[in-house]
């Protein structure tokens, strides 16, 4: 199916995500784990806009540190583009403009929306009319956040986190987000974790090999219950993103003085999640941790997932 290609510039967001729940499954042969996740899109978005090009090339500006951010052909989007070219036989290119809100190797999922965005952006800027459900399987093969950013909402990832069911979510819910100026590297992360389990095998029961999700993350979600789901946040990648970076025990205890009702390490980390009891009390959070020298943003979700916008 092709349709029309664009002479012009396709504008395209996709926003990032906090995890408020993560299970690891244990380590299996082929060296990865699978994971049961709640995924949750908020209001850090990321803007993509593809131009006309022979060749693929980005440029990144944004309000976040940029300095990991690849311009090669390293980069995600770039590889975004060139999947969808090779996949759909079209033979130009694109020139991709990245603005970036999201944190950089931040646990939120910044790169993964970057992809998804492009793949939204490519597709209308070439007219290659791509079905959602084949462009829901480009995205897996970036990797395991970038369908969610595509899909946005609140939804169950499971899988290697990129098989998605949509999750009811009633409401709001108000996430004070403290921002670090460094990255955890995810396979760290996760190799940590590992590590851990292997020094503790004989103290601690063993890691399911398919987790699943609580059941009361699914109530609170489905009942917009900030203090419901304040209970049962949960990340297994909390403690080994904190054995590596032990600052971040300092920050969550911080937004927890001030009126937090609960912080989470998000994903990989570094980024520390709050979520507040409602719009005042997010509001004097930030200030408090304003005033306390951290970098902190407000975001609300669930938030709509890649879309066109009409500049």
């Amino acid at each position: 199916m092709t349709a029309e290609a664009t002479s012009g510039m396709v504008h395209t967001r996709a926003p990032g995500k906090i995890n408020v729940f993560l299970k690891v499954g244990s380590l299996i042969d082929d060296g990865y784990h699978d994971v049961a996740i709640a995924y949750q899109a908020v209001s850090l978005y990321e803007d993509v806009r593809a131009y006309p090009a022979d060749d693929f090339s980005v440029s990144v500006s944004g309000t976040v540190e940029l300095s990991r951010v690849p311009t090669d052909g390293s980069n995600v989007a770039i590889r975004a583009a060139r999947l969808l070219a090779r996949k759909t036989g079209y033979r130009g290119g694109a020139r991709l403009e990245i603005e970036k809100h999201v944190p950089v190797t931040g646990g939120m999922g910044g790169g993964s929306a970057d992809a998804a965005a492009t793949l939204l952006a490519c597709d209308a800027l070439w007219g290659t009319a791509m079905p959602r459900e084949d462009m829901l399987d480009l995205a897996a093969e970036l990797g395991a956040d970038v369908p969610f950013a595509f899909t946005g909402g609140t939804a169950i990832g499971t899988g290697r986190g990129d098989q998605l069911s949509p999750a009811l979510a009633k409401g709001n819910f108000q996430w004070v987000l403290a921002l670090s100026d460094f990255g955890l590297s995810t396979p760290a992360v996760y190799q940590e974790l590992d590590d851990h389990r292997d020094r503790h095998s004989q103290d601690i029961f063993p890691a399911q090999v398919a987790p699943s999700v609580d059941a009361n993350v699914l109530q609170a979600l489905r009942a917009g219950d900030p203090h419901m789901l304040a209970e049962c946040l949960y990340n297994d990648l909390q403690a080994p993103a904190l054995h590596l970076e032990p600052s971040l025990a300092g920050v969550l205890e911080l937004g927890e003085e001030n009126g937090a009702l609960a912080g989470i390490v998000s994903g990989s980390g570094p980024t520390v999640a709050f979520l507040a009891a409602d719009l005042d009390s997010a509001l004097e959070l930030q200030i408090a941790l304003s005033a306390a020298r951290l970098t902190v943003v407000r975001a609300t979700g669930p938030v709509h997932g890649a879309r066109i916008i009409g500049d």
